[in-house]
């Protein structure tokens, strides 16, 4: 894998501010597994690791700790303990008598990963990492302290809200999210792979900005044939992953996954009652927390409802990779030859690319203020739906951004391999749907419908009457 850091901006001006603070400092960096936390540490602080070790999965406190002095033996070969630790307090204090032995002034990264895993069943771990931070490092002006995990919740549970030994201890948070279009791009095209931005999208809608998921794309292979290779052939890199990934980021990811599957079922999103109902789930028995923890992590997203109540508010699958895997992979026998190439021409792709496409624009919200040149306005994005009745039909915008300067746009998203055409049914649906919501919400602001789709929109009488603006794909990859 190349040694590049692809992207990540924002998060390298973090990391390289805390390599120059003159004080101690405590890092906590979450997000979801394969996401890149590891490679980005490593990386971008590898001429100033001072120590690192990693929580072993389902590893037990001895197996652990075992590790915990193999890495002592590594980083500091004269201090090389005979035997390991007996627990966590030993493991420390040995850790502080090699860091003793360091007393110059650059600043000395000590990197534990998966966390969440170190602290295995009554082992003690955060109990002793507390007393290791409120006791020693953060007196050291020269420790930058980093901890890291794939279990979002448990790092928010267990350290950023921490009521204890780490109670407002840690100095500055980061939680890494997916590539962006635009870093997925960059990111193949340093791997001397560039697809086209129409082939691009497909991928993304399918493989999400996941880098160890992306890794598996071959170049000379077009989108179809890299997607049936790695979701479909016998031997694909994602053909287990589905399982695996709520495994390992969730102890009991059993309604976490009803939760995903409810979701998957409905296009448009769910209430919380909704997704009771669909999901077959109990109330209360821990969903609550479940939904907290898949939106923290990033599967899920919480759009708040235009106007009304949060009980109101619709959660919707956003995770590229599990909507593409129960909605084709999880019905599909592995190994079935030229499935993708197959299945990719169907009525039920089609309808998929429109819900995904749906999703991307929803996780590129900023790049698509960006392309309507509102990025330093004050605004922010909801959804708007009214149920029909025998005088008025219904309505839904599944999105919209309210803006501070008195103006509201209303987007339709649509996925199309050429130009878009508004059509006279269509162009009915839409003047429906803006009167029925100047109805309802009584605004005095302008509203705007925007089209926001692949190849635009093809020019006639109803894009004249109706489209106040229009974007193009290539907005999202800014």
């Amino acid at each position: 894998m190349s040694s590049t850091i692809i992207g990540r901006e924002t998060e390298k001006t973090i990391l390289e501010n805390l390599l120059k603070s003159n004080a101690p400092e405590l890092l906590a960096l979450y997000g979801r597994r394969r996401v890149g936390k590891t490679f980005l540490i490593k990386t971008y602080y590898k001429d100033h690791l001072a120590f690192a070790c990693s929580g072993q999965y389902q590893g037990k406190t001895k197996e652990q700790l075992i590790n915990f002095a193999i890495q002592i033996g590594t980083f500091f070969p004269d201090h090389k303990p005979p035997m390991a630790p007996q627990n966590w307090q030993a493991a420390f204090q040995l850790l502080e008598n090699c860091l003793n032995t360091k007393k110059d002034r650059y600043k000395k990264v000590l990197f534990f990963d998966e966390l969440p895993w170190l602290d295995s069943h009554k082992s003690g771990f955060l109990s002793a990492f507390s007393y290791f931070w409120n006791m020693y490092a953060s007196k050291r002006a020269d420790l930058l302290v980093v901890i890291c995990g794939s279990a979002a919740s448990w790092i928010i549970d267990k350290v950023l809200n921490n009521r204890g030994g780490l109670h407002n201890r840690v100095t500055q948070r980061i939680r890494l999210l997916p590539f962006t279009l635009g870093e997925t791009e960059k990111y193949l095209a340093h791997r001397n792979i560039k697809p086209d931005r129409y082939q691009l999208l497909q991928l993304y809608m399918t493989l999400g900005g996941i880098p160890q998921y992306l890794n598996a794309v071959e170049r000379g292979r077009s989108t179809a044939q890299n997607i049936d290779k790695i979701c479909f052939s016998k031997d694909g890199a994602l053909v287990h992953e589905f399982d695996n990934l709520y495994q390992a980021l969730f102890n009991h990811p059993e309604k976490h996954i009803q939760i995903i599957k409810a979701l998957a079922k409905k296009n448009k999103g769910l209430t919380r009652n909704e997704l009771l109902v669909t999901g077959k789930l109990p109330t209360g028995g821990g969903i609550t927390t479940a939904l907290n923890e898949l939106t923290e992590s990033g599967f899920i997203l919480k759009i708040y409802p235009y106007g009304k109540q949060e009980k109101n508010a619709l959660y919707r699958l956003t995770d590229e990779f599990s909507l593409f895997y129960l909605k084709f992979m999880q019905q599909t026998k592995a190994n079935e030859k030229n499935n993708w190439l197959q299945l990719s021409i169907t009525t039920a792709y089609h309808a998929w690319c429109g819900y995904a496409f749906e999703n991307l624009c929803f996780t590129h919200i900023e790049q698509i203020k960006k392309g309507l040149q509102i990025a330093g306005i004050h605004s922010s994005y909801y959804s708007w739906q009214v149920t029909g009745n025998s005088q008025n039909k219904g309505a839904q915008i599944d999105l919209l951004i309210d803006r501070a300067d008195n103006c509201i746009n209303i987007f339709e998203m649509k996925f199309s391999n050429t130009e878009f055409t508004i059509t006279k049914k269509y162009a009915e649906e839409l003047t429906n749907k803006l009167n029925a919501f100047r109805k309802q919400v009584k605004t005095k602001k302008a509203l705007l419908l925007t089209m926001l789709t692949t190849y635009g929109v093809s020019e006639n009488n109803y894009k004249t009457q109706l489209v106040e603006d229009e974007l193009k794909m290539d907005i999202l990859f800014d």
